[in-house]
């Protein structure tokens, strides 16, 4: 049984006209797909994850709700403007944009991923920030994503080291996780590095404190902390419900080791209240 305090707020008029909105404009989220516990609040306040080359990912991690196949949908190459058109009318003043792996792509979707910041960044003056997929740690294909200008490069090791191969798929590894982030916080310097992790899966603090200490000693600047809601009995199991006060010690941990930007507790996300951020992007 789940803890008193994870309560979600219920859905609200702001609520229906961002989902009628998005259904209309064919826009997926991670919101949805990914079944987000906080999808009542942030819808309600005109926000979301726009999750972008289809709803089926190419890996199969044991925490993912996300549909899995060989094989994911074909590009729509109108998705870039169709968001656009998504930001201009919720009035967005910072942009979330993720995706699903697509390991069967021959640019593993980096080029997608490029026009989306282009267009928005080109058209609504925005800030934009990008949580991507490992590129399988081709940093060639890092660089396609960078040079377009996302203000916020995001990229989630999603467990401490021990967990890796339990919970991500084989094709993901926390070196390899770590190679991409360090990469882009040495040779994009103007650009903000961003991670996150869950808890609640059989980790020690001592673990979640050795990750923390690694993000940071490869140059990421911001970090989130969440609880692990499994999604269907059929994924990896909740081994604990970690309670407020563990993450608020987790926040005091972090925030002492030099990180800029910290968000620990029960709900949050990766891009959970991400626009909290924009007071640390560099000009």
């Amino acid at each position: 049984m789940k803890p008193e305090w994870l309560k979600i707020n219920l859905p609200n008029k702001e609520y229906e006209y961002t989902k009628e909105l998005l259904d209309r404009l064919h826009i997926t989220t991670v919101c949805r797909e990914a079944k987000c516990p906080n999808v009542n609040e942030c819808w309600g306040n005109r926000t979301a994850t726009f999750m972008i080359l289809g709803d089926v990912c190419t890996r199969g991690c044991k925490f993912c709700n996300t549909k899995s196949a060989n094989e994911g949908r074909e590009i729509d190459w109108d998705e870039p403007k169709r968001i656009t058109t998504a930001v201009r009318t919720l009035g967005l003043k910072y942009v979330v944009i993720t995706s699903v792996d697509r390991d069967d792509l021959p640019d593993l979707g980096a080029g997608h991923f490029a026009r989306c910041v282009t267009e928005i960044k080109q058209k609504t003056g925005v800030y934009v920030e990008v949580l991507t997929p490992d590129f399988q740690g081709k940093t060639e294909l890092v660089d396609v994503v960078c040079k377009a200008g996302p203000d916020v490069f995001g990229h989630n090791i999603e467990t401490v080291k021990r967990l890796q191969p339990k919970v991500r798929d084989l094709r993901a590894n926390y070196g390899q996780s770590l190679g991409v982030l360090g990469y882009v916080a040495r040779q994009y310097p103007n650009i903000i590095v961003k991670s996150a992790l869950m808890v609640g899966m059989g980790e020690t603090e001592k673990e979640v404190v050795e990750a923390l200490e690694d993000l940071h000693t490869v140059g990421v600047e911001a970090v989130c902390i969440g609880q692990y809601l499994q999604p269907t009995k059929w994924h990896y199991p909740v081994n604990e419900y970690v309670r407020p006060e563990q993450f608020k010690e987790y926040e005091k941990i972090a925030k002492d080791m030099g990180f800029r930007f910290v968000a620990s507790g029960p709900f949050v996300r990766s891009s959970y209240e991400a626009w909290k951020i924009c007071k640390l992007i560099k000009s």
